[in-house]
């Protein structure tokens, strides 16, 4: 889900993050020659926000989950396939250069005058500038393990379904939507007739990071399995949609919702970029490309991303 603002709301000298991160896509695509935007399947035709209470009359929606969910708001935004985007946004970057390495987790960072060194399994690399941005993974690296809060957020994907159901749904404009209350719900339908649904969070054990969460056991199972009961009785007929994968991913929040986007506490080299609590998928492309211009020299951090007001 592609959204406009932090979940934080609107941050002063954030700007229109929809607006530049089409532009940012259009200056890369034209660029390297990739067709990031339509690789990525970028769509807006804006968001619904749906609720329990002061719903619209003309909502499309109207289910059965803890009381009547329906509409209650239109937001700027849209959706866009994260894994599509990655893999297109790579493929541009080494059209113009760069070289992307896979499997090479840095483990440390040994700081020093002027960049830092990064260590990780079976060799070491220096750099001059360094952006971690790595959200709820390599905390301890990027300094964030005491300053924000790790989740994994669980997702769950239907099978294709009838154009008909979609409809009966009130999913017939494909806007994703998300609750403004409780208990969380948010979700969107896909090309091919799929519809991913979410919530729940899970914390991961005290002794280590998301990474360690078993999302077939435990607690992950039990929202799932919860998560699966809501969906299939949210219209009459639905019981018997089919469920075809379940996964989690990392999310991770600090207590004032703003982002991180600082520079290291070693190092004046390096840039802190994460906790985005929901946000990233749009933010982090856009403020990505802020952090470029801020280690060019060329702008300044904002004053809200500053590490020490995480706490």
């Amino acid at each position: 889900m592609v959204l406009a603002e932090s979940a934080a709301g609107d941050l002063p000298g954030l700007g229109d993050v929809l607006a530049g991160l089409q532009r940012i896509l259009g200056e890369l695509s034209r660029a390297s020659g990739v067709p990031i935007a339509e690789c990525a399947e970028l769509s807006l035709p804006g968001a619904w926000e749906i609720a329990r209470k002061k719903a619209r009359e003309d909502s499309p929606i109207e289910w059965d989950d803890s009381g009547s969910l329906r509409v209650s708001g239109h937001v700027p935004g849209g959706t866009l396939n994260p894994g599509k985007m990655v893999a297109s946004l790579a493929r541009a970057a080494e059209q113009l250069g760069a070289v992307v390495v896979e499997n090479a987790r840095i483990d440390h960072v040994l700081w020093s005058g002027s960049g830092g060194e990064l260590r990780f399994t079976g060799g070491k690399l220096r750099a001059r500038k360094i952006l971690v941005a790595t959200n709820a993974f390599s905390l301890e690296v990027s300094s964030m393990h005491d300053r924000a809060h790790p989740k994994l957020t669980l997702a769950a994907m239907t099978a294709p379904i009838a154009e008909e159901r979609i409809e009966k749904l009130g999913l017939a404009e494909r806007k994703p939507f998300y609750t403004v209350d409780f208990p969380y719900l948010w979700g969107r339908v896909c090309p091919d007739n799929s519809i991913v649904w979410g919530a729940g969070l899970v914390t991961p054990p005290e002794s280590g990071g998301v990474e360690e969460v078993d999302i077939a056991a435990g607690e992950s199972a039990r929202m799932f399995a919860s998560l699966e009961r809501r969906i299939r009785h949210l219209q009459p007929g639905f019981d018997d949609l089919t469920f075809t994968h379940l996964w989690g991913g990392p999310i991770l929040f600090r207590d004032n919702w703003t982002p991180v986007f600082s520079h290291h506490p070693e190092s004046r080299d390096a840039i802190v970029l994460g906790a985005f609590a929901g946000h990233g998928v749009a933010l982090s492309s856009y403020l990505g490309h802020w952090a470029a211009e801020a280690m060019l020299g060329r702008r300044d951090l904002p004053k809200w991303g500053r590490i020490s007001e995480s706490r």
